[in-house]
């Protein structure tokens, strides 16, 4: 089938059973994409599916088309910044992830204009869905939460707080959808709905044992420096240890400021210490006037420290090792930052971090920030690890 590239996430149970999960992937030209990707995932019936689109694709076209492939089965998805494949990184294309209703259900909740969030009224509104959907399988212990989220919208670290608040135990992942590299626009998709300044959050319940995990690659060095002026709301900070903040920061690298693109940014990220543990807080590009536009929330005389990566590969793998050592997952979808891509790209290790995620049965996106918890961080790997249910 020509254009069709998918393999099963998980292989079969005895009897050829189906996969627990599984995925398939198209490249984002391909004519009736939609029923290409239903034909790969197989007959279902399924609780969830779960698309991530290359932004070159006719976003609004497949969102219509897959909610009459799919039918009552929900239906979300976002633009990205690539694709995590049956292939390991790929770009271009459309994966789709299938979770079959016989092992998962799902409750996708939709959060409208962001500019405005009513925290308590999301609160409530999540409570009373997670109250459902524990009424209607008591019995399956697995629970996580899934959230995309318009990754220019500016709001994911109040969007985050809020939903910890609303989900209690639940633990919850996510990213920001992306527009590769461009910045322009990004979207989230439920059902037919392609939305902006929204995201879109999955409640998901299972038999099988879920862990989420989120995993990072760097070390604090002993290079501090202090925002000593932002605008917090647009997320740009204007100057560091009171000189203007692009010169700074490249005079701290040894660097001229013209040198500083995407590549040093993922090279030589900054980090907060928030609980006992440092979090990236990267840069997404610098503006015409020398301010630092960054990926998630810098106030005034926050102290940020440089730091310094770890070998990428040898970690993810000790990571995602890890991971299956008591048994591995069938399946893990993650949010993979756009910066790590970028790291593969300018180290030469993109092959070899395709390997490992093709081995773990890894799929997913690059994102333009992730979130675990009530927390949006930067530079991370953040996903769950799907294990076979637990013997009866």
């Amino acid at each position: 089938m020509e254009g069709l590239r998918e393999r099963a996430v998980a292989g079969g149970r005895d009897g050829g059973a189906p996969a627990l999960v599984s995925s398939a992937h198209v490249t984002s030209d391909t004519p009736e994409a939609a029923h290409r990707l239903a034909e790969a995932l197989g007959a279902g019936p399924f609780g969830l599916v779960i698309l991530f689109v290359s932004p070159g694709a006719d976003v609004a076209a497949l969102a219509r088309e897959a909610e009459a492939v799919f039918g009552a089965v929900p239906v979300i998805g976002c633009t990205t910044a690539g694709e995590i494949s049956s292939d390991g990184y790929t770009e271009g294309e459309i994966v789709a992830v299938a979770l079959p209703e016989a092992h998962f259900r799902a409750r996708p909740v939709v959060v409208r204009d962001l500019a405005r969030l009513d925290r308590e009224a999301l609160i409530g509104r999540l409570i009373r869905e997670r109250d459902a959907l524990a009424r209607d399988r008591a019995d399956w212990p697995g629970e996580f939460a899934f959230l995309m989220v318009d990754g220019l919208s500016t709001r994911e670290d109040e969007l985050a707080s809020a939903l910890a608040a609303g989900l209690g135990p639940v633990p919850l992942f996510g990213g920001s959808a992306a527009d590769g590299v461009r910045f322009r626009e990004t979207f989230v998709i439920h059902n037919a709905e392609v939305l902006r300044d929204a995201a879109v959050l999955a409640l998901v319940r299972s038999d099988c044992r879920v862990r989420v995990f989120n995993l990072d690659h760097f070390r604090p060095t002993d290079q501090r420096m202090v925002v000593t002026e932002a605008d917090p709301a647009r997320r740009i900070v204007r100057r560091i240890n009171a000189e203007p903040a692009a010169q700074e920061y490249a005079r701290l690298l040894g660097k001229d400021p013209d040198q500083l693109d995407s590549f040093t940014f993922a090279a030589h990220p900054v980090v907060v210490r928030i609980g006992g543990k440092h979090h990236v807080r990267a840069i997404r590009e610098v503006a015409p006037n020398g301010d630092l536009v960054f990926f998630s929330a810098i106030d005034e005389g926050l102290v940020l420290t440089l730091a310094e990566p770890q070998d990428l590969v040898g970690h993810l793998a000790g990571e995602l090792a890890a991971l299956g050592a008591e048994g591995p997952p069938s399946a893990i979808v993650a949010c993979d930052c756009v910066l790590r891509r970028m790291e593969a790209l300018d180290s030469q290790a993109v092959g070899a971090v395709s390997r490992l995620l093709r081995q773990h049965r890894v799929v997913g996106f690059s994102t333009y920030g992730e979130q675990l918890n009530g927390m949006h961080v930067n530079q991370t790997m953040t996903g769950v690890a799907i294990y076979p249910p637990e013997e009866p």
